[in-house]
């Protein structure tokens, strides 16, 4: 699973060209001076970002390279138009970014289910002869050529719509967290990154009200310099109406460990500070109620923020974090999520981007050897019984 999510392509897009205007004069039996009745040529398709709630990958397009739409017909005589071209609509899934392939500047975005951007504009078709008439030029022998295609190579990427976003270090019990609050199934496990993908969750509250909560990669000291898994899904948390910051309660420093989340993203993107921020005291019943309480009221007196801890394994403190969630949700200035796309550093991006390829791929082919050479090698295992028996 964590191999089919793809939030990532780089494709090279062409518009069609617009067809040229034809150069006819009108021809006839019993007409023996007709007129210039060329037709316009057709416009060439558009290409056409759709988004579609039903995608949650770009998996459909990370193998087809090339995506184009095709040219507009040729216009015909009786002033007859050319076929447009066909647009070419590619699904993306809602939340998809869109960026320049060469300059890294954002181009545009599809945030809803149905929501259509045209993504390049098709040529338009040329006029035909038949317009440029007049009475001191009855018989024009020009027509317009079509407009010509448009090319671009863009970057396509996903970040994730959710309205709280889950942020700490790895094994701060993120995954844990979303799996019990939810019906989502993330992998747990004690070893550090266990989560590769974004995993969303839906949270039920009460009077049958629900919000959408994710979880992305664990973040370490550096990320937003492509340490760890880096910039990769960073930017799945820049959509998040509030961040929910996860410290476990048995961390030597909670204040320095939360200090370091604000920087690495603050270097990521400094409008994610402005969003709304919950402190959350994770792995609450490894310690004392005596010694969560004082972390808590440290916490929130340093930094002026909801601060509430919480056991994922005992469920203390489920329900008055879910509480706080609900209530910064509700506020009318979380309600809009917008935010300004900075412009990529393509060379970083592809960097990482083609680091996390080789490792997936080493790891798809990696040969043990004790699977291969050594269960050829069968002479040290003679003398423990089962060649005697064989030879009998």
């Amino acid at each position: 699973m964590a191999s089919n999510f793809i939030d990532y392509v780089k494709i090279y897009c062409r518009s069609g060209k617009g067809g040229a205007g034809s150069l006819h004069f009108h021809r006839a039996k019993y007409v023996p001076k007709g007129g210039p009745d060329g037709g316009d040529g057709g416009r060439g398709g558009h290409i056409i970002l759709r988004g579609n709630r039903n995608l949650w990958t770009l998996l459909h397009l990370k193998y087809q390279k090339h995506i184009q739409a095709t040219d507009g017909g040729k216009g015909g005589e009786s002033r007859s138009f050319g076929k447009d071209g066909e647009d070419r609509i590619i699904e993306v899934p809602c939340g998809t970014v869109v960026y320049d392939g060469e300059t890294g500047e954002w181009i545009t975005e599809v945030k809803e289910h149905g929501q259509q951007v045209i993504l390049l504009k098709g040529g338009r078709g040329g006029l035909g002869n038949w317009h440029f008439r007049t009475s001191t030029n009855q018989a024009p022998r020009y027509a317009q050529p079509g407009e010509p295609a448009q090319e671009r190579v863009v970057i396509m990427q996903i970040k994730v719509l959710a309205d709280v976003g889950l942020v700490g270090f790895p094994n701060a019990g993120k995954s844990t967290l979303l799996s019990v609050v939810s019906a989502a199934k993330p992998e747990i496990a004690d070893y550090p990154f266990t989560t590769l993908t974004p995993q969303l969750g839906i949270v039920s509250y009460r009077d049958d009200r629900s919000f959408c909560m994710a979880d992305i990669p664990g973040i370490i000291e550096g990320a937003a310099e492509g340490k760890g898994l880096g910039l990769r899904f960073l930017r799945h948390i820049e959509r998040n109406a509030v961040l929910l910051f996860l410290v476990p309660a048995c961390t030597e420093d909670p204040k320095h460990e939360y200090e370091i989340l604000l920087s690495e993203l603050e270097k990521y993107n400094p409008q994610l500070l402005t969003k709304a921020r919950i402190l959350a005291v994770s792995k609450s019943d490894t310690m004392s109620e005596d010694e969560v309480s004082k972390i808590v009221a440290k916490l929130g007196d340093e930094f002026h923020i909801p601060v509430v801890a919480f056991s994922s394994v005992s469920g203390q403190g489920i329900s008055e974090l879910k509480d706080i969630l609900w209530e910064e949700l509700s506020k009318e200035q979380n309600q809009v999520i917008e935010i300004s796309h900075s412009p990529l550093d393509i060379e970083r991006v592809e960097r990482q981007e083609a680091e996390a390829g080789n490792e997936q791929d080493e790891e798809e082919h990696t040969i043990y050897l004790n699977e291969v050479e050594e269960e050829w090698d069968l002479s040290k295992y003679a003398g423990i019984g089962w060649d005697t028996q064989a030879d009998n």
